[in-house]
């Protein structure tokens, strides 16, 4: 069992992705960042790049010198209202927070994250869990996401690389568009091979779900 996912995004009117747009959503947002809210979902999936906009140490955590820490999931707590996942495979975002608007942080790593980077999150209270190796398995993220925290629905609002990566391995239950009153030069929504046959295989899945 995982999370259903929602893709959402606010492409340009010429299909191309709108910048500045991703942010944690609460009721005062407005626009295209108002949508998500009456979706219920209740955790936000961000990556590295985007989770770095809302981290606020600018120094790497400390070296530990302790006894090494297990590679297993730890969580500073188990339930809330609503969660900010963040995929950082190599450890590479020291917080100086467990929250963002409210919202409690969880990281997803990998066994390759350092000693002092797992210490670090335990001070700042920020849950996280494993997995794979060197690289993210989604799938076993979103399954860990769902047993170990009860996430029901995941609202994807990050990069082009998350994104793609979860709709070419068929993770992807929804797309939510709002289209901005806007045109420009940036990536277009969907431009990856094999995105389009993949995209049309998650339409029918919605289509047949009515």
């Amino acid at each position: 069992m995982r999370p259903y996912v929602i893709c959402h995004m606010t492409p340009s009117v010429d299909q191309r992705i709108f910048p500045n747009q991703r942010r944690p959503l609460t009721e005062e947002h407005k626009g295209g960042e108002r949508l998500p809210v009456a979706l219920e979902w209740d955790a936000w999936l961000v990556g590295r790049v985007t989770g770095q906009e809302f981290a606020l140490r600018d120094a790497p955590y400390p070296p530990h010198t302790g006894a090494p820490l297990p590679r297993e999931n730890w969580f500073a707590q188990e339930e809330a209202d609503a969660w900010v996942v963040v995929l950082d495979a190599n450890g590479e975002i020291a917080w100086g927070r467990s929250e963002v608007n409210g919202f409690l942080l969880v990281v997803v790593l990998t066994q390759a994250v350092s000693d002092s980077h797992l210490a670090g999150l335990r001070a700042d209270g920020v849950s996280y869990i494993f997995a794979g190796e060197r690289e993210i398995n989604l799938e076993g993220a979103l399954e860990t996401l769902h047993r170990d925290l009860g996430i029901r629905c995941l609202l994807l609002d990050s990069g082009d690389v998350i994104k793609d990566a979860l709709l070419l391995a068929g993770l992807v239950d929804e797309i939510s568009l709002f289209i901005a009153p806007t045109a420009g030069s940036n990536p277009p929504v969907f431009d990856i091979h094999g995105a389009m046959a993949a995209l049309s295989d998650c339409v029918k899945s919605v289509n047949g779900m009515h």
